[in-house]
């Protein structure tokens, strides 16, 4: 390859995985902005919209199942699976704990955490074909490979850009197109926008905060939806313990990009793709030092910057 084909190579890498970790930053980075919550569940919730999407798969052909209709079905039930149990876990774990110390709401999303991914290992215990008959559970799942790896640029360009990349784009931007003027430009965007800025204030104005934040559990839980299908459909792969890997990708993007900001945690997704892309293509053996690449920059950020490159000052309420 040339060397321009390597950068663009490396760019349509970066951005592919890069738009994925920010669609599962949007879930962290809304959460902490309304309720300042570190929902660190929402990577394991991620993980199970993917076995919830190859179980989908598997009642519908596995490897022979048409990807017209699969897609589709998945892209409809995963977001609606994650999106309500999201709002459950806030309705029975976070809620009773609003006024509780912020501490104490930490530990319940650590101890839910670790719940899903005991249901993960459960799951993977299926007794069907996708699952290797339940005889595996703890083991790496293989993915049906519904889209394929054809080159759209054809076969002597050394430049690769398939069908796994298109979908990536076309999923995620029109969707955090949408959040973006959902947040700005409705009713409800500006409601959480108020409790967001000032609780209290907002419940005086008569908004009803328990609604708002459970309608942000509810959009965050659809992101992370969203985000499983997308990863699946590209990595071709899942496995119970992967909502950790994923989740720390996303709470430090958003970290990285200001968390509370939505097009911070976008931005900060990109930066970890590029720069992960660029540490596996580039340096040898690069993969093994990509992590701590990605947190380097990170403290470099914040040591310039303490509120992430696109956050703002405000002072702490007390």
């Amino acid at each position: 390859m040339s060397p321009t084909e390597v950068v663009l190579q490396l760019l349509v890498t970066g951005l592919s995985n890069g738009l994925i970790i920010a669609l599962i930053a949007l879930g962290y980075t809304m959460v902490y902005g309304i309720i300042e919550l570190i929902n660190f569940a929402h990577g394991d919730l991620m993980m199970l919209g993917c076995f919830l999407a190859l179980t989908l798969v598997g009642l519908c052909g596995g490897e022979a199942a048409s990807p017209w209709l699969v897609i589709p079905l998945l892209l409809l039930a995963v977001p609606a699976f994650c999106a309500g149990l999201n709002w459950t876990v806030d309705r029975l774990a976070y809620h009773p704990l609003r006024a509780a110390p912020k501490l104490t709401a930490l530990v319940s999303a650590i101890g839910v955490s670790f719940i899903f991914v005991n249901l993960g290992l459960f799951w993977g215990g299926l007794p069907m074909g996708v699952f290797a008959g339940g005889t595996q559970a703890a083991a790496q799942k293989d993915f049906p490979d519904l889209i394929g790896y054809r080159n759209l640029l054809g076969t002597q360009s050394g430049l690769q850009f398939t069908l796994k990349d298109v979908l990536v784009v076309a999923v995620t931007v029109p969707l955090m197109a949408s959040l973006t003027w959902f947040v700005r430009r409705t009713r409800l965007g500006t409601a959480m926008r108020a409790v967001a800025q000032d609780p209290l204030a907002a419940r005086l104005m008569g908004i009803d905060t328990d609604r708002v934040i459970s309608a942000t559990f509810l959009i965050g839980g659809a992101l992370a939806g969203v985000a499983s299908v997308v990863f699946v459909l590209a990595n071709n792969s899942l496995s119970f313990w992967m909502g950790y890997r994923n989740g720390m990708d996303a709470f430090t993007a958003a970290v990285l990009g200001g968390i509370g900001n939505l097009p911070g945690a976008v931005l900060g997704g990109i930066v970890i793709g590029l720069v992960r892309a660029t540490m596996e293509g580039v340096v040898p053996n690069g993969g093994v030092w990509s992590n701590a690449v990605v947190f380097g920059v990170l403290i470099l950020v914040l040591a310039f910057r303490p509120t992430g490159l696109l956050g703002s000052r405000a002072r702490e309420k007390v």
